[in-house]
């Protein structure tokens, strides 16, 4: 059992120095690309808000609907409408 021991643990420690490595610079990025890159990305961003504010919106009313709640909640009456 010992030895099990003794040879995981110099496993380990030889393993050590490569999960500790640093890692080489990126290289540097072309400033077009990058701002193409989060322009994408900003509208991914945008786009997943919107479908996630109406898939929440949908899930509300299936709730109300099954649950016999009738009206608009407090926030949607005090909110103004654009």
């Amino acid at each position: 059992m010992n030895i099990r021991i003794l040879i995981m643990s110099v496993a380990m420690a030889a393993t050590a120095g490569a999960v500790w490595a640093k890692l080489p610079p990126a290289p540097p990025a072309d400033p077009a690309k990058a701002a193409a890159a989060k322009k994408t990305a900003d509208d991914a961003a945008k786009k997943d808000a919107e479908l996630l504010g109406k898939a929440q919106d949908r899930a509300a009313a299936n709730y109300r609907k099954n649950k016999g709640i009738r009206g608009l909640p407090a926030t949607a009456k005090a909110a103004p409408k654009k």
